[in-house]
């Protein structure tokens, strides 16, 4: 059998994941850091994951938040940019060129070059 996940906090680290739990602006990391706590008090992954939380989560999902704050702390809880999908449309991307006019210099509109249909 598995040893079960553990985490051990100190006294600082505790509170800055309460002020993070209770006060940050992504709920993202309020969602995490509320998991981090809850395992951190003596309760399991699984049980965190699937009934510690407001949305149920996979107990892998909170077992790799678990490793990546032992490893990186809180920056490890950050999602990093460039992830998820990729917007369709960009209004920095370069646009399309233009359709030229089919006025010309005099004016007047130039003869369609297109076929009459039948």
């Amino acid at each position: 059998m598995a040893k079960p996940l553990t985490l051990a906090l100190t006294l600082t680290q505790q509170r800055q994941l309460e002020s993070v739990r209770d006060r940050h602006p992504k709920a993202y990391l309020r969602e995490r850091a509320a998991a981090l706590l809850q395992v951190a008090a003596g309760a399991s992954v699984n049980a965190v994951a699937t009934t510690g939380l407001w949305k149920p989560r996979e107990h892998e999902t909170v077992a790799e938040w678990v490793r990546r704050y032992q490893q990186a702390g809180l920056a490890g809880m950050v999602i990093k940019a460039g992830r998820g999908r990729k917007p369709a449309f960009s209004p920095s991307a370069p646009r399309p060129r233009q359709r030229q006019s089919r006025v010309g210099a005099s004016g007047r509109a130039r003869p369609s070059t297109a076929r009459p249909t039948r």
